[in-house]
């Protein structure tokens, strides 16, 4: 995308849990909203809300996604992948449980993944996440809150 002077919010929306609260977020703070869904989720755009629809390969989302997000954006995704790939490019990475994606923890997350996927592969179980909560949601909305106040203070972009 273009350089813009605000922030925008971008949704890895196929099975973003908290597309609600993203909405609110944005809208009490005046931030725009790009959600990012296959054909196969069907989202109505809305004030202040802007969807693509893209096709309904694996990795069609992520690689739209990859593409437009630009520095100083937040991306919400639960994908590590494409969280590795926005954080090079500059911009913030955010789980839908408020879980900021960073240097820090990146890796181990990458590398947890890889061995769950093994581990998976040679026929071994893995558990899913767990059912989200009232409790992550919150949780959730207060970072992104925390998140987009601390870039206006500062006018990061």
């Amino acid at each position: 995308m273009a350089t813009r002077s605000e922030p925008l919010i971008v949704v890895d929306a196929d099975a973003c849990p908290v597309k609600r609260e993203i909405v609110q977020v944005a809208r009490t703070l005046a931030v725009e909203v790009l959600m990012i869904a296959s054909f196969d989720h069907r989202l109505e755009a809305e004030p202040g809300v802007r969807v693509v629809q893209v096709d309904r390969s694996d990795q069609s989302v992520d690689l739209y996604i990859a593409n437009h997000v630009g520095r100083g954006d937040i991306v919400i995704t639960q994908d590590f992948g494409l969280a590795v790939v926005v954080l090079a490019k500059g911009a913030t990475a955010l789980s839908p449980r408020g879980q900021e994606y960073d240097e820090r923890n990146i890796d181990f997350l990458m590398e947890r993944r890889h061995e769950l996927a093994k581990r998976r592969r040679s026929g071994g179980k893995t558990r899913g996440p767990k059912a989200m909560t009232d409790e992550d949601r919150y949780r959730f909305q207060q970072k992104l809150t925390k998140v987009l106040l601390h870039r206006q203070e500062i006018g990061e972009q």
